[in-house]
């Protein structure tokens, strides 16, 4: 249950290389071999509701839009989503071309379970489709499962044959392994991050905060899987609801999240008279909301190549700059900082004239910023 933050070409992967494992997939992390079930979370009682027909019922998957879920952090939401597609819509694409036949087949698991069809988008994070992916510890598959969680699923996997690469066999495995996790934590937000950490991970930040929300125990989570969550919202809430802006690369300004049938029709290509070229649609479909800087900020700032993520504050208080300017000059951030950026390098904005106090300190910086993760 691995992700990289690198979209790529999605060709096999060579097993155990760290390199190998960002080429692959979307999100990629060294998934630790945790135990299956937490051993102090009890079944949820809401989490037995069956239906008429004798199946499950299961809460619905959130995507962008859903204030009445999300309240407060809806806005965050939307803007991130926003951000993650602006960022990936290349590999989002290549992804949305070839995924007929798979989510087909997924789809096909999950209408058999009840199981929301939104949690197909899970293998598109985990592996992008790839039935050959293979991560730095050794996940493998489109569901990314380790060797322990496959065989306890009922796969095989042997040195002759290996179930996790089979979409249908992992898919069951894969389905049966959400459904244990649900059974435990009613809520589809928490059942991802236990996907991507392990439940122990998800227990003690429940158990620190005393709240099932995912909100509420966010910052206690391992970065990777804070970023892992939000990456699922995201590309759910694309595929489900915004799939017509992935080749435009960006989402309308004036755009407004919400259900399908509130999505404004993106304008074609209308055709003149035969022989004549299409006339496009208006360049503003495709504007989206970048930051703006004023002629002043673009020549008093200056940019750095960083490789591991800094915190803001941290380098605020160091270099003597107000932390709300660097947000600002370094809007899409987060998705470095949560593993979902396209690139393993940031070009971070900072003044120009604290360059000198940055390089003298960037050391520590790093140093006080690595401990900061590790704590948060």
């Amino acid at each position: 249950m691995a992700v990289s933050s690198v979209w790529a070409q999605h060709a096999p992967v060579v097993k155990n290389s760290a390199r190998a494992a960002k080429i692959d997939t979307i999100n990629t992390q060294a998934k630790p071999e945790n135990a299956l079930l937490a051993d102090n979370l009890s079944v949820s009682p809401e989490s037995n509701i069956i239906t008429g027909d004798g199946r499950k019922e299961y809460n619905h998957v959130p995507l962008a839009g859903e204030k009445s879920y999300f309240g407060e952090k809806n806005d965050y939401v939307n803007d991130f989503t926003r951000k993650y597609l602006e960022l990936h819509y290349n590999t989002l694409g290549n992804v949305q071309s070839k995924s007929t036949t798979p989510f087909s087949v997924i789809d096909d698991v999950l209408e058999k379970k009840n199981l929301p069809k939104e949690l197909k988008y899970l293998a598109v994070i985990e592996s992008a489709l790839n039935h050959n992916a293979v991560s730095s510890a050794g996940a493998v598959g489109p569901w990314q499962l380790m060797e322990t969680t496959a065989r306890m699923m009922g796969l095989s996997v042997n040195r002759h044959q290996d179930d996790r690469r089979d979409l249908y066999k992992s898919t069951t495995a894969a389905t049966k392994y959400l459904e244990l996790l649900y059974s435990q934590l009613n809520d589809w937000l928490l059942v991802i991050a236990a996907y991507n950490s392990g439940p122990v991970p998800v227990q003690r930040a429940i158990e620190r905060t005393g709240s099932h929300n995912f909100w509420d125990i966010k910052e206690y989570l391992p970065r990777e899987t804070q970023g892992h969550v939000l990456a699922f919202i995201a590309t759910a809430s694309i595929f489900e609801n915004l799939s017509k802006f992935i080749n435009l690369g960006s989402i309308p300004v004036d755009f407004k999240f919400g259900k399908e049938e509130e999505i404004p029709p993106v304008p074609k290509a209308v055709s003149a008279k035969p022989g004549v070229a299409a006339v496009q649609p208006p360049a503003a479909v495709t504007t989206v909301k970048k930051a703006s800087y004023t002629d002043e900020e673009v020549t008093k700032m200056c940019m750095v190549r960083i490789t591991v993520p800094l915190n803001l504050e941290i380098m605020a208080q160091e270099i003597g700059v107000d932390k709300n300017l660097l947000k600002r000059w370094n809007t899409d951030y987060d998705l470095f900082v949560y593993n979902a950026y396209p690139t393993p390098f940031y070009n971070l904005r900072i003044p120009k004239d604290k360059l000198d106090t940055y390089l003298q300190k960037k050391e520590a910086i790093a140093k006080k910023s690595k401990v900061f993760y590790e704590q948060n």
